[in-house]
């Protein structure tokens, strides 16, 4: 193989694993806040648990997005240094 497809392979994987371990820690750190304060909110006001359930939900799409994007983006990476390369 020769060095410089070995390196931009390389540097491909390098760059698709730090997207991804960037990528998830946002994602994993606001679902636990969200989660954390939804629990917080239904324990004082039960009555209101169903639409603070609903609220829950949305917002965990929402925030999930990034973590989709981290996977295209590092996904891209990867096929794009295999298929060319």
């Amino acid at each position: 193989m020769v060095d410089g497809v070995f390196y931009a392979k390389a540097a491909a994987c390098i760059g698709a694993s730090i997207c991804m371990g960037i990528g998830v820690v946002g994602p994993a750190l606001g679902q636990g806040f969200i989660g954390m304060k939804a629990c917080e909110n239904i324990g004082k006001y039960p009555e209101s648990a169903g639409k603070i359930r609903t609220a829950m939900f949305l917002s965990m799409g929402i925030v999930e997005t990034g973590l989709l994007w981290a996977g295209l983006v590092s996904g891209g990476l990867l096929y794009l240094a295999y298929t060319f390369a």
